[in-house]
């Protein structure tokens, strides 16, 4: 499995991607927002046999990584492409003065919270009726020290 970053050539993969993995996936012009024109943005895709398997997208704000989005086609879950993918995103992003991550998960996304807390984030508050299509809270996840993740 080969991790790069992000490329507008990429867009139509990552777009199913999302389409197929959330009940709120992005619109295109949003992807294409963060690859293109924004500074804080870091985007990355994993891909395998020429295939993109996975993709995250990340921000880093002053010293703060923020996990804006991650997810792993189905048909390559259970197989560490969203653990190698947020281990790539934490550990660029340390690189260049990242020292704390947060992120929010749905309250009802028990495999993907169990995966961050693998990585030492904690559960540190909770954003009540976040998502629009059903108003579920999510779950806000904080990792205090990057430098832990391995």
């Amino acid at each position: 499995m080969n991790i790069r970053r992000m490329t507008l050539e990429d867009l139509a993969q990552v777009i199913a991607i999302d389409q197929v993995s959330f009940s709120l996936p992005w619109p295109e012009r949003s992807f294409r927002f963060e690859i293109t024109d924004n500074p804080a943005s870091r985007a990355w895709i994993a891909e395998e046999d020429g295939k993109i398997v996975g993709m995250i997208v990340a921000w880093l704000l002053v010293d703060e990584a923020h996990i804006a989005t991650i997810a792993t086609h189905p048909e390559f879950r259970r197989r560490g492409v969203a653990s190698k993918l947020l281990i790539h995103a934490l550990e660029y992003m340390r690189s260049e003065g990242a020292v704390t991550s947060v992120l929010e998960v749905r309250e009802s996304n028990a495999a993907a919270q169990e995966m961050y807390r693998k990585f030492g984030f904690e559960e540190s508050g909770r954003r009540p009726r976040y998502y629009k299509d059903n108003s579920e809270d999510a779950i806000l996840m904080t990792l205090e020290n990057i430098s832990v993740v391995e």
